[in-house]
């Protein structure tokens, strides 16, 4: 005898049209927000492909516009931009200088696409000879000293057009020096969204070689957050949120959803994001060995993420879900 008072959940799941209808959660173009690294160099050409981020690319001014072009055309709504400069130095003078290539890499898209949302990321490590996310002295990185030169950055790049900053260097008080700089230079309405939860992950090692940012010695623990800590989390977060920050970010991602979720839960605020460098490469790398289907691990990492929260997801996975949601 088979009891008829138990929860029949498959009744929802009988067809894909009868899935859709009912799932929670979804990916549109709106969430996604897609990273490029914009290289300093005469050679017009110019498209590197990042040997541990298959696909990915390191891309000359000239190059970057071809690129975005044709994602904008699938229906691109937003990007973030990390530059590599020509020359770098003890003090990253490049990160606010007006003609930096990330400022001008700000320019050109914003001229040919204003509605797209164009982000720069707020960081010295970049720009500096050292690849430090700040001052050093005495191989260690000073904190307050720093924040002026993220201000300037920050204010250069809202100069050239930039329609959001992002402060990723995990300097205290750096939101709050950056708001005041911003507004005082006349971009109230340019808003901050801050690498709020930003862990020192060993998941960064593909970015390192994609934006040539890999420190020249130590490594970033005394700035960047401690894998294990989640509490702490919740002071960095609420810290930022008071400083002024606009929108919350979590990086890396899949491995610190209960982070994501923490976030959520605590702030009345967009959450962000970041599937980073190295869970693109682990996604790619079994991808391309043939022990995993890349597109349905992608689109259920996003939903992860969306599930968890997050409001925006920065991937770089994003051009490829653009083809595929046109689908």
């Amino acid at each position: 005898m088979i009891p008829s008072d138990f929860y029949r959940g498959r009744r929802l799941r009988s067809s894909l049209t009868m899935r859709e209808l009912v799932r929670e959660n979804a990916i549109t173009a709106s969430d996604l927000i897609m990273p490029y690294f914009v290289v300093e160099t005469d050679d017009d050409s110019f498209k590197k492909e990042i040997s541990s981020m298959p696909g990915q690319y390191q891309l000359s001014l000239k190059e970057l516009e071809k690129t975005v072009g044709v994602a904008v055309a699938d229906g691109l709504k937003a990007c973030i931009l990390f530059g590599i400069p020509a020359e770098k130095d003890e003090v990253a003078t490049q990160a606010y200088a007006d003609t930096g290539i990330v400022q001008k890499a700000i320019r050109l898209l914003k001229d040919r696409w204003p509605e797209l949302v164009v982000i720069a990321d707020t960081c010295l490590c970049e720009y500096t000879s050292h690849g430090h996310c700040g001052i050093v002295k005495n191989e260690y990185v000073v904190n307050d000293p720093t924040l002026n030169l993220l201000a300037k950055a920050a204010v250069a790049q809202a100069r050239a057009g930039a329609d959001m900053v992002a402060p990723s260097d995990m300097m205290d008080g750096r939101v709050a020096a950056i708001r005041e700089a911003l507004d005082e230079a006349g971009f109230v309405n340019t808003p901050i969204m801050s690498y709020a939860v930003k862990y020192a992950s060993a998941f960064y090692g593909p970015f390192r070689e994609a934006a040539e940012s890999a420190p020249q010695f130590g490594d970033r623990k005394t700035y960047q957050m401690d894998p294990p800590n989640s509490r702490e989390a919740m002071r960095e977060a609420a810290a930022d949120l008071e400083e002024g920050a606009d929108i919350l970010m979590v990086k890396p991602g899949l491995p610190y959803l209960d982070v994501v979720r923490q976030v959520r839960d605590n702030f009345d605020t967009p959450v962000a994001v970041y599937q980073v460098s190295g869970e693109y490469s682990m996604i790619k790398a079994a991808a391309q060995n043939g022990w995993v289907d890349e597109a349905g691990i992608v689109m259920e990492s996003l939903a992860a993420f969306k599930r968890a929260g997050a409001d925006l997801i920065l991937t770089y996975f994003t051009e490829d879900v653009l083809k595929a949601l046109k689908k």
